[in-house]
Formats: C-alpha cells, sequence, structure tokens
C-alpha cells in the first residue's frame, strides 16, 4: 500500500500559514480544524512545520508573550517529507524512528498532501479488517 492510497481516501487539502504569521493565529487555524500541525510555507515551497509539540515547548519555555511572535521563531525548520509513492510501512518506520507524526507529501516540486500517524494507523486498521472479511468469506465458501 502507498502514500497515494491514503491521501486518495483522506484527501488532499494542505492547511498552511505563512511564516510571518502570528503564533496565535496558527494555533487558532489548528484548533478551528482540528489538527495537529499545519504546515509554513512561502510561494509554494515548505518552510517549516509547526506542530502542537512545537508550542507546547515554546510556551513552556517563553511563555504566553510567544503567541505575538512570528510561526517562523518556533516552527521545526528541518522537515522530512515522502513521496506518494512510498509505502505505509516505509513511512511508518520513517515516522517512528523520527519522532514525528506529520508528514509532508510532496511529488516533484509540489507539496500534494500532509499525512499524520492517525492517518496511518486509520489505514491499516481498515486494511486489516478487509484482509479478515476476506477470509471469512473464503472460509464460508470453501
Amino acid at each position: 500500500m502507498t502514500v497515494r492510497a491514503i491521501l486518495d481516501t483522506k484527501g488532499h487539502q494542505i492547511m498552511s500559514v505563512p511564516p510571518d504569521a502570528k503564533m496565535a493565529e496558527a494555533i487558532k487555524l489548528l484548533s478551528e480544524r482540528r489538527i495537529g500541525a499545519v504546515l509554513v510555507m512561502s510561494e509554494g515551497a515548505i518552510d517549516g512545520i509547526l506542530s502542537e509539540r512545537d508550542i507546547v515547548r515554546v510556551l513552556g519555555e517563553r511563555g504566553a508573550a510567544v503567541l505575538e511572535e512570528p510561526v517562523s521563531n518556533v516552527m521545526t525548520r528541518r522537515v522530512v517529507n515522502c513521496r506518494p509513492n512510498d509505502t505505509v510501512s516505509a513511512i511508518m518506520e520513517m515516522m517512528t524512528l523520527g519522532k514525528f507524526r506529520h508528514l509532508p507529501v510532496v511529488d516533484g516540486d509540489r507539496v500534494v498532501g500532509l499525512i499524520s500517524i492517525g492517518d496511518v494507523v486509520k489505514w491499516r486498521v481498515q486494511e486489516y479488517e478487509n484482509e479478515q472479511e476476506a477470509l471469512r468469506t473464503y472460509i464460508k465458501t470453501a
């Protein structure tokens, strides 16, 4: 199974903010959309990613004053991404080893989606349920 299959099921919508957006704006977007991370992008390119972990860490270090700072001061700059043809097992390993929960999907020079560990788990559970149903059907007809 590939990343493309997850995106085809989930959708290709990408939430992003510009690097100069205030932290408070980005947090509001995360809250309204009920998502755990947002890409930080300028001119279609990924500059970074801002996750709930980044926000909690910086609030703990610097307090509420950080809410007026630009996202670029807080975002994770080293963003690991994947490709649509990558396998689900490969990205699971990547996310586990890297200890991150969100992965932008890049096709050529375009960002075509963002998947979370939740999307991967949901996909894997569905895959197992489909396999079980296929086995039940096989046993009934054998």
